[in-house]
Formats: structure tokens, sequence, C-alpha cells
């Protein structure tokens, strides 16, 4: 996020194989743990990202920038309302999994509206370097129809609500983990919110690492019918 590139490259090397080990982890010990095992992997490639773009940026390369910026928001808009319901889903019962596909979808309707107009319109991106942090600015589509603040608030539903109301006590918790980031990015980093959020939610998904190598399910799920 903010501070520097050293700080998401530095990032990006913890959580990228942490989120490899957890990966193997679940694959031995409860696949139905799969999806939300990559989340750790997957914020580390998108801090990756975004420690290319301070490199952009010190280079004066323009369209460095502006590729590295897609690939962020990639995960920023389009990744995340979708992979975390997903996620969700299958590790819910049979009779509740359902509810979570209708969330994964929403998020990849919202998401997709945010994310696809970027090709057609270069100018609807901006990313704004700022004193030790970076803003991620520009136009979406929802903004014809709705004041910006409802849109955030749709995508904060659509990503939290399937971790809290998830049937498992830890993905609650990482649920209120992840409630708390959304808090203190409103609180303190507005100004450069998208940034602050995706940095905060890679740390917290620190706590996936945690409870998968915690959680060693004795029997696996049954298959729904």
């Amino acid at each position: 996020m903010c501070f520097s590139a050293e700080a998401s490259f530095v990032t990006a090397a913890a959580l990228i194989p942490a989120g490899a080990a957890t990966i193997a982890r679940a694959y031995r010990t409860g696949r139905r743990y799969l999806p939300i095992s990559a989340l750790p992997l997957l914020l580390g490639f998108q801090q990756l990202f975004e420690g290319l773009v301070w490199t952009g940026n010190a280079m004066g390369d323009a369209q460095w920038v502006r590729t590295f910026s897609m690939a962020y928001m990639l995960f920023a808009w389009l990744i995340w309302p979708i992979w975390v319901p997903y996620s969700t889903y299958f590790l819910e019962p049979c009779r509740r999994r359902q509810v979570y596909l209708l969330f994964a979808i929403a998020g990849g309707v919202v998401g997709g509206i945010q994310y696809i107009p970027y090709f057609a319109h270069e100018n609807w991106l901006v990313t704004r370097f700022l004193d030790n942090a970076i803003s991620y600015q520009g136009t979406i589509l929802f903004d014809l129809i709705m004041r910006r603040e409802f849109t955030n608030a749709i995508y904060v539903f659509v990503v939290v609500v399937p971790l809290l109301t998830s049937s498992l006590p830890g993905m609650r918790v990482f649920g209120v983990l992840i409630c708390g980031v959304i808090l203190v990015t409103y609180l303190f980093f507005q100004f450069a919110y998208i940034s602050a959020f995706c940095f905060g939610a890679g740390l917290m998904s620190l706590y996936l690492v945690h409870l998968i190598f915690r959680e060693t399910p004795a029997v696996p799920a049954a298959a729904c019918r």
C-alpha cells in the first residue's frame, strides 16, 4: 500500500511463500480449504504488483505504471469480490452453499462493471503518487447512477458478509479482522483507501495461514447432491 516499494515487496516476500505452504497444507489435510488457502498467495502477488507500480513511477515510465496498476486493480475490483464468497462456498454445508454462490455471482457483476471499462477508457484509472502512499482514482460506471460511497458499501457487503455469516468460527474471525481493516482505512486512510485496504487485508490473511495449519479435518466434507 502506502509507504514504499520496499514495503510492498517485503509484504509480498512474506505472503507468497506462506500462501504456497498454506495451499500445500490444505491439499493434504482438507481440500475444501484450498480456495481460501490461496488468499495469502493472491494477496502477495497483489502487493508485488503494487511494488512494481512504485518502481514504474521511480523510472518515470507511465506505461509501466498503468500496466501494473491494471494488474493491481484486477485483484481489488474483480478477484476479491468473487474469490472470497467462492471460497466460503466450499466450506459451508450443502444446504447453505447456494447463498454464497449468489454472492460470488454478484461480486463478479459488481467487479466487472468496475474493472472492465478501464480497457476502453484509459483515463478512467488514475494512479496518483502521494507522500508515502498511492491513490488509485478515476471513474467507474456506477458513478453515473450513485455516489461512490454506495458503490463501496456494495463492494464491502459482497466481500465481508460471506465471512461473517460462515458456519465456521475461524472464518467469522477472519471476517471481523477484515472489518477492522475497513474501519482503520475509513478513519485514517481515505486518501488512499484502495491501497490501504488491500495492504491491511494482506496482513490479516496471515491469520488464514495460522487457521489452516491449525485445522486438520479428520473427515472430508460430504459431496453435495
